[in-house]
């Protein structure tokens, strides 16, 4: 996969974080919040990049490793995965791993001007500062929102396009944050690399709204088929009620049949009566 590509992929996935739509529309221009800190960022040649920021309720961690919500989703710099609380748990029945609710903590590391790598932290403590790192203390989650999705949109900052995957995720966690309005505009924003289309879908799929469930099936028809693709994953990922009966949609409909198989293996998966209806209609139209 080439670095866009890679790039494209990260980005779809942030959208952990959902509020009211009310909430959403006042915060429609949420990179915008970030621009004084992006100013700070954008004066350092060569050095780290510290902040901390309050993480919403159902956030913790344990350094890299951090917990989304009941879903035992626990997610690291480099990594993403999807325990059940008994595989967590393991033997250790009489024991379990302290889990932080917070700060989160950003580093950016720059060279040359430029944004190499986001790494993402909850709690624990900093190390005391050198001559090499910029701390900008704690930030409102508003504003390290702001600030991390203008690096992943590099409009106005320099970032490698790992750096620009990276900081999707922790973009998603602020308190009182409504990051899926931002994420949906990079994925329908075709001037932007695959790879960050791709990551802003894979988070809107994670943890959107319904209303951000509207905006993904508009995707399914992008033409970029890897872009595609991951709409329909995205779909996969929301509830019943709402990405069941796009999947069955674009199952029945889509020209492109690649479309039409990725839909078909989601719904398979689903074990939703509705899909299996439409597996018994299809079996029974091919006799």
């Amino acid at each position: 996969m080439s670095a866009a590509a890679t790039f494209r992929a990260a980005l779809l996935g942030a959208a952990l974080c959902v509020a009211a739509p009310t909430v959403a529309a006042a915060q429609a221009d949420l990179a915008s919040r970030g621009g004084a800190l992006a100013a700070r960022v954008g004066e350092m040649r060569d050095g780290y990049v510290r902040l901390t920021f309050p993480l919403r309720p159902g956030v913790c961690g344990v350094g890299e490793s951090v917990r989304v919500g009941r879903e035992q989703r626990w997610v690291g710099n480099n990594w993403y995965g999807e325990f059940s609380g008994n595989a967590l748990r393991g033997r250790d029945v009489e024991w379990e791993r302290e889990c932080e609710t917070g700060p989160g903590r950003v580093v950016l590391d720059v060279s040359g001007g430029s944004v190499q790598q986001v790494r993402f932290y909850v709690g624990g403590k900093w190390r005391p500062a050198d001559e090499r790192v910029l701390d900008l203390g704690e930030v409102p989650a508003a504003e390290a929102a702001g600030l991390l999705l203008r690096l992943a949109q590099g409009d106005d900052l320099r970032a490698e396009p790992n750096a620009q995957r990276s900081a999707i995720f922790p973009a998603t966690l602020g308190a009182d944050v409504v990051a899926w309005p931002a994420l949906l505009r990079i994925a329908k924003d075709t001037q932007r690399p695959r790879e960050a289309r791709r990551q802003a879908l894979f988070w809107l799929g994670v943890g959107a709204g319904e209303a951000a469930t509207a905006g993904l099936t508009e995707l399914v028809d992008d033409a970029d088929r890897e872009v595609r693709l991951q709409a329909v994953y995205a779909l996969s990922r929301r509830p019943a009620n709402e990405g069941v009966p796009a999947l069955i949609r674009i199952a029945r409909t889509h020209k492109d049949p690649a479309m039409r198989r990725q839909a078909m293996h989601w719904l398979g998966r689903s074990e939703d009566p509705r899909a299996v209806a439409l597996f018994e209609e299809l079996l029974v139209a091919k006799r």
